[in-house]
Order: C-alpha cells, then sequence, then structure tokens
C-alpha cells in the first residue's frame, strides 16, 4: 500500500494488526509489531513524503510470521549504525524510534541511500 499521509500511516497499522490476528500471532506480538509499523510509516511521512508497505505472511517450520517491509524515497540516512542508537534524532524527536523499533521485531534489516530512500525490512514470529 502507499504511504502518502497520516491517514495511510494508521491504515497500514490496522491492515497489518488483521493480518497478523488471522495468522495466528499473539496479543503482546501484534502490538509489538503493530508499534514498529506505526514508527516506520509515521516516519515515511515525516522524512521522505510518500512511501510503500508491503505485507506478507511467512511459514518457517512450525511458525507463522508478518513480514513489513516499508520503502521511500527521500533522502535516506547518511549514517545507519549512528541513526540505531538510543538518543540520536535529525528530527527534533527523542531518537527511540528506529532503536525502538529493531527491539520490537525478531528481524531487523535497513538500507538506505542518500538521495536515494530507505527500505526497512521487520518479520515478527509467532
Amino acid at each position: 500500500m502507499r504511504i502518502l499521509s497520516p491517514q495511510d500511516a494508521s491504515l497500514a497499522v490496522l491492515i497489518v494488526k488483521d493480518i497478523a490476528h488471522a495468522a495466528g500471532l499473539g496479543g503482546l506480538k501484534i502490538s509489538a509489531l503493530t508499534t514498529a509499523v506505526s514508527e516506520l510509516t509515521t516516519n515515511v511521512v515525516k522524512y521522505a513524503e510518500h512511501g510503500l508497505l508491503t505485507v506478507q505472511v511467512l511459514e518457517r517450520k512450525q511458525l507463522r510470521g508478518i513480514e513489513v517491509i516499508v520503502e521511500d524515497r527521500g533522502p535516506g540516512i547518511a549514517d545507519i549504525p549512528l541513526a540505531m542508537e538510543d538518543h540520536v534524532s535529525t528530527g527534533g524527536t527523542l531518537g527511540l524510534g528506529l532503536p525502538g523499533t529493531k527491539r520490537m521485531v525478531d528481524e531487523f534489516e535497513i538500507q538506505s541511500t542518500l538521495g536515494l530512500g530507505t527500505s526497512v525490512r521487520i518479520v515478527k514470529w509467532s
């Protein structure tokens, strides 16, 4: 789904919540996943103006998971290791978003190129 506005970010959270519930994730795992999705989609609106969210259900042995990829074509992140530190922010916030997102999920990957954008992949397993 396209992320163009705060309303899209909110809708993305609801969609991911419904998919995670249907896939059998428990309440606490769904809460962690939707909080992470909220952070990532809000970042798209705040820093890149528009982006794309994709969601799919994964199966590995007896586990089910939800994979979410959030991509944008914004300014990119100059220093990913620095951005992943607590209390580092270029936007005047608390600087807990990306590192907090990483702590809430089971898998976290981020790629960013200055001037081309950022892609974040997260997975939460049942």
